[in-house]
């Protein structure tokens, strides 16, 4: 193959401004430590010590305590120790239990687009891993974490689980480490400098105010009333701008006597760091606690906008600034331009938020914010700015399925569930949308034209996954759209029924489907990226019946046609149906070309499918070329992806066959031995590797196995 082809350049964002990729394989994802890391050497060593005698260990302990940075650190110390990675899957924003193992493999990298369950699949791609998964806030998704760990060790032998969770998960062979407060000073000790609550507090005071004078005896005291809970620490060493520290103590020891009924005896733990939580919601201004209350909606991390939109109310213009003023207080972390918050703050501002009345009206402003979003993504995506638009929505994925779970019983659910084809469809989350859209789709009968777009983007789902039973749902789509005059959504219904036909076989049908579907486009009277698509279904029937002339002619308008709108996701299918007729046409050079065009766009935009499609494809253009070691090993990686993956090919006779003649053309040049050896040495490696291997014009003999 020419190597010379191959020229890489990273795609833009509007503005200029790069666009990073969402590889599908990555070699971990511990975050890095944004404060000093205070004293636990001796929990931080009984962990590390458990995790070599056991497979699964959970840190449990009261809200607050330091069960994730332990974890975290112990992880980051692991690395070495696990060569596939050590992996960090944050649980606090899920809220369904059947999407843990979707969460997992999201952080793995893993587009699952399959109908096999998402569990079976991770255990298949872990099942020869050496790796260390993190599990962080599992307590309200015990069962569904207990189940995943129990299959996940099961058929991955060299798997290690690090949980954290308020309780044990119940998995087995779990071991448990308690994670105690910190450790307090006893009253009297003369030199408490060494303590750890007291370093604690003075590290994290002295970060806010260098050079603030502490009196560690009452340091000391402070922290015996917080109980040595971190958390209750932290919220009290931010007060250090506005009081000195005798009168955090002071106003403490008050605070603490009123919740006792002016007793000076302790609270309980759970009480304590509520009332120093509660303290610093005392400290808020009103406007500050409101804003804390209805920020609770969120999931993950927000940006100032949405929550200026979703929350602003009557003083809009001053989120910006209030948002600053509660981080300035540790009630809500930042980090590249977006705000979250902890656990135990949310769970506070969510009660606030049940006492004044509010809480249905924000989940109900929180869905229309993200649906608006989303009907401007819908609107823009056939355009230069897809890219960004496709890195918006895996940051906002949290966000999307809490907007999508307050209203999925709702005729705005049902529209925001299909107005996300984009995701489900472009971006490859098969699992997420055909778990919403069922729902969606089961709670809004009415004939309507989103109910329209939901069953042809559920039609779209279930061919992409080898299912071919839902062309019916996508014919009650095509009948749906035409009664309500929607000319679009027309045109995607009949596009997606001619494709259920020729994944099916009966090829006789979808050129008169494929007519109508761009005479509906046409009609609707603006751009739509479903023409570029019909376009590009209109090839893949051209090529299945060897009219490759043709093909190619129908795919240079649609070229055109992307490239004038800055369109990627369609063009790339373009480009891979491209491919197959320039082969078809004895055109190599040209077809090799459009193979890598195809690869290079639908890796980014993370299409597990169309990304082993165009390695199908490369390995077809190698054996042509007589290439025949070259064929073996892109089909060996193209097997590597499609398994890894947990994909399905295309089961028809149709798409079946090119693959089959591949490997019959190679095997009659090398001899079986020698294809053997170069397609096995293709199963080796990663995809990611292999990807880059052909990005950079390497041979993938290069590229090390894993």
């Amino acid at each position: 193959m020419n190597n010379s082809v191959v020229s890489y350049k990273p795609f833009h964002a509007k503005g200029g401004k790069t666009v990073t990729e969402t590889p599908l394989w990555r070699p971990g994802s511990v975050p890095a430590e944004t404060s000093s890391f205070i004293g636990r050497s001796r929990e931080c060593g009984e962990v590390a010590a458990l995790l070599q005698r056991s497979r699964v260990v959970t840190l449990t302990g009261l809200a607050g305590v330091g069960k994730t940075r332990i974890a975290l650190r112990v992880a980051r110390d692991a690395r070495d120790s696990f060569p596939d990675g050590v992996w960090v899957v944050e649980l606090a924003p899920e809220q369904h239990g059947d999407l843990v193992a979707h969460d997992v493999a999201a952080v793995l990298g893993l587009r699952e687009q399959s109908m096999r369950p998402q569990i079976e699949v991770l255990a298949e791609f872990l099942q020869d891993r050496r790796m260390l998964l993190v599990l962080d806030t599992c307590e309200h998704l015990l069962d569904a974490c207990a189940h995943l760990v129990d299959r996940l060790t099961a058929e991955a032998e060299h798997l290690m689980v690090l949980a954290t969770s308020r309780q044990p998960l119940g998995a087995a062979g779990e071991r448990v480490v308690v994670v105690e407060p910190l450790p307090v000073p006893e009253p009297g000790d003369t030199d408490p400098v060494g303590n750890d609550a007291v370093r604690l507090f003075a590290e994290r005071a002295r970060a806010l105010v260098p050079g603030v004078a502490l009196d560690l005896n009452v340091v000391s005291r402070l922290c015996r009333r917080l109980e040595g809970i971190p958390l209750a620490i932290e919220l009290a060493a931010r007060r250090v701008r506005a009081l000195a520290v005798e009168q955090i103590a002071d106003r403490l020891d008050d605070r603490f006597a009123l919740l006792a009924g002016g007793s000076r005896t302790p609270l309980g733990r759970h009480q304590t760091l509520r009332a120093a939580v509660g303290w610093s919601h005392e400290l808020c201004t009103p406007d500050e606690r409101l804003l804390w209350a209805r920020l609770t909606v969120f999931a993950g991390s927000f940006d100032a906008e949405s929550a200026a939109t979703v929350c602003g109310d009557e003083w809009v213009d001053e989120v910006h600034g209030l948002l600053a003023r509660l981080a300035d207080k540790s009630l809500l972390v930042e980090g590249d331009g977006r705000f979250r918050m902890l656990g135990t703050v949310r769970d506070y501002g969510r009660e606030w938020l049940r006492r004044l009345g509010e809480e249905d009206m924000m989940f109900r402003r929180h869905s229309e914010h993200y649906l608006s979003l989303v009907r401007r993504a819908d609107a823009e995506w056939y355009g230069p700015d897809q890219l960004t638009w496709a890195a918006w929505a895996r940051a906002e994925l949290p966000n999307l399925r809490i907007a999508l779970t307050s209203s999925i019983d709702e005729p705005a659910g049902l529209e925001l569930a299909g107005l996300l084809w984009f995701v489900w469809a472009c971006l490859g989350e098969f699992r997420e949308g055909r778990y919403f859209l069922d729902q969606a789709i089961k709670f809004n009968q009415e004939p309507g034209i989103a109910r329209a777009r939901a069953l042809w983007v559920r039609g779209w789902i279930a061919f992409s996954q080898g299912d071919y039973g839902m062309k019916a749902q996508s014919e009650e789509a095509l009948a749906i759209a035409l009664d309500y005059d929607d000319c679009v959504q027309a045109g995607f219904a009949a596009q997606t029924v001619a494709v259920f036909s020729i994944c099916s076989g009966e090829l006789d049908s979808v050129p008169g489907m494929l007519t109508r579907s761009a005479e509906y486009f046409d009609r609707a009277g603006r751009p739509s990226v479903g023409l570029a698509v019909t376009e590009a279904v209109w090839a893949m029937l051209f090529n299945l019946q060897g009219r490759f002339d043709e093909a190619t002619e129908v795919l240079q308008r649609q070229w055109t046609r992307c490239v004038e709108r800055g369109e990627l996701w369609a063009r790339a299918y373009g480009d891979q149906m491209r491919s197959q007729a320039e082969l078809g046409r004895g055109e190599i050079d040209a077809a090799e070309v459009y193979a890598r065009a195809a690869l290079d766009v639908k890796w980014r935009l993370g299409d597990a499918k169309g990304s082993a499609m165009a390695m199908d494809q490369l390995a077809a253009v190698a054996a042509a070329g007589e290439e025949a070691e070259l064929a073996a090993c892109l089909l060996g990686a193209a097997e590597r992806m499609w398994n890894t993956f947990g994909l399905p090919a295309f089961s028809s006779p149709e798409f079946a066959g090119p693959r089959d003649v591949t490997e019959s053309l190679a095997r009659a040049v090398v001899g079986d031995e020698a294809f053997d050896e170069a397609f096995r040495h293709g199963r080796t490696v990663p995809p990611d590797r292999a990807v880059e291997c052909i990005r950079e014009g390497k041979s993938l003999r290069e590229a090390g196995s894993g």
